[in-house]
């Protein structure tokens, strides 16, 4: 029969106290590079790489967190589809793993949306940068879960437009939002609330028509980088499920050697 190693006789030194009592606020693993598995707003499932961090606070009186067992907690959720709404569980599963106060686990990870040019219709994947960040405080009431998607999108300068005899520059962007939300919201929920706040979404595949459509609609469609800030302020606003939030935009700018940059942040009442 094999012995089980975690119950062998060995010293725990994690559990000894120690005489510093200098509690820690955050203490465990990060860069874990790990498979996922994430169910999307269509009902189907896709695969993808994510980046973990797994943390707990740290009593005065303790010297040392279990490191492998925020592992094993990952390898028992490993199998399950996640969603934004299950994803505070495994926060609680490594608070209670480690018999701790207070528990954080951030994935980072990029999600693939199916998109159809404009015209043509032809389809591609688009690819987006999605965080998940939980922080379980003890009862699931109590979770702080933020979700987090970076959308790049077109913006057309306003000031170029309205100056120039003809044309007018433009830049992709990247638009980053942070919602703390009730109820439920996908990934894709918010990529599009993103995109509508630009002077145009982006795709991977266009062929003439599409282009010749994105090039007249982002001209009709001018935005500084602050309209954009303030447009998905106002769509944030709109939607009854977002409680907090966090938003900006960068562009990169095709005329500059800088980039254009601005932000806001905002608890709704």
């Amino acid at each position: 029969m094999t012995q089980d190693p975690s119950n062998t006789s060995m010293p725990d030194m994690q559990s000894s106290a120690d005489p510093r009592e200098i509690a820690i606020d955050r203490v465990g693993v990060r860069e874990v590079v790990y498979p996922i598995k994430l169910r999307t707003r269509a009902g189907g499932e896709q695969g993808s790489i994510a980046n973990v961090g797994m943390y707990v606070a740290l009593p005065h009186t303790q010297k040392g967190t279990h490191m492998s067992r925020f592992i094993e907690v990952l390898e028992a959720h490993a199998c399950e589809p996640i969603t934004p709404e299950q994803f505070p569980g495994i926060a609680r599963a490594i608070r209670e793993r480690l018999n701790a106060q207070k528990a954080h686990i951030s994935a980072s990870f990029v999600y693939f949306m199916k998109k159809k040019a404009p015209v043509t219709g032809i389809e591609s994947l688009m690819d987006y940068k999605v965080t998940f960040a939980c922080t379980a405080n003890g009862t699931p009431e109590n979770d702080d879960f933020v979700m987090t998607v970076a959308a790049p999108a077109t913006s057309l300068c306003p000031c170029s437009k309205e100056i120039s005899a003809y044309g007018a520059h433009n830049q992709r962007c990247e638009i980053t939002a942070s919602v703390r939300f009730t109820g439920e919201m996908w990934i894709e929920d918010l990529v599009e609330i993103c995109e509508g706040a630009s002077s145009l979404e982006v795709f991977a595949l266009l062929k003439r028509p599409d282009e010749k459509y994105v090039t007249e609609h982002a001209y009709d469609n001018p935005k500084f980088v602050e309209d954009i800030v303030r447009d998905l302020a106002i769509a944030l606003d709109a939607d009854e499920r977002v409680r907090w939030y966090a938003i900006s935009s960068e562009n990169f700018e095709s005329i500059h050697s800088h980039n254009a940059y601005a932000e806001l942040e905002r608890k709704k009442v």
